[in-house]
């Protein structure tokens, strides 16, 4: 049951990374182009809006991934003089408060998207719809809590942590 949890989380978590990678390249392609445009005094209309959603899609789509593969900065500095089983604990605590803050903030987006959807809000210069965006950043906040207490259950159930490469154990 939880290998097939977690096939599933890691293809969810695969499907917001590469929405996170097309941000990336929208946002590239926007600042190529404007910058272009301004070296020929015709800088694109609108990059600014685009960039700064681009922006949240790129952040929020890869912090799933981010979080699945160990990739969240962690202050290790007490980690060798304390025993297994507290550095075990304190990587359980740390998933459950992460899964507990990535659902706060996917509450509070949700509200804050309802309001923008109610108000109409969009962008300044070429009006592209706050609620989209917003909505987006709930769904992928909704997909690393999950992943985090998918995590948090995994370790308390005497699975082991898993260390980035280059980590110096």
């Amino acid at each position: 049951m939880l290998r097939t949890l977690d096939t599933f989380a890691g293809r969810v978590i695969a499907l917001a990374a590469v929405l996170g990678t097309l941000g990336l390249l929208a946002e590239v392609v926007v600042i190529l182009i404007d910058v272009i445009g301004r070296y020929f005094g015709s800088p694109l209309r609108g990059a600014q809006d685009v960039t700064q959603m681009a922006m949240v899609v790129l952040v929020f789509g890869g912090m799933a991934l981010c979080d699945r593969q160990g990739g969240h900065i962690a202050v290790d500095l007490f980690e060798r003089s304390f025993p297994a089983w507290l550095n075990k604990l304190t990587d359980i605590v740390a998933a459950v408060l992460g899964a507990m803050v990535f659902g706060l903030i996917a509450w509070n987006m949700w509200k804050s998207a309802s309001i923008s959807q109610m108000l109409n809000l969009s962008t300044n210069i070429i009006n592209l719809p706050k609620d989209w965006f917003q909505y987006y950043v709930v769904v992928c906040c909704v997909i690393t809590a999950a992943g985090m207490t998918l995590r948090a259950v995994y370790l308390s159930l005497g699975g082991s942590v898993t260390r980035p490469e280059g980590y110096n154990s």
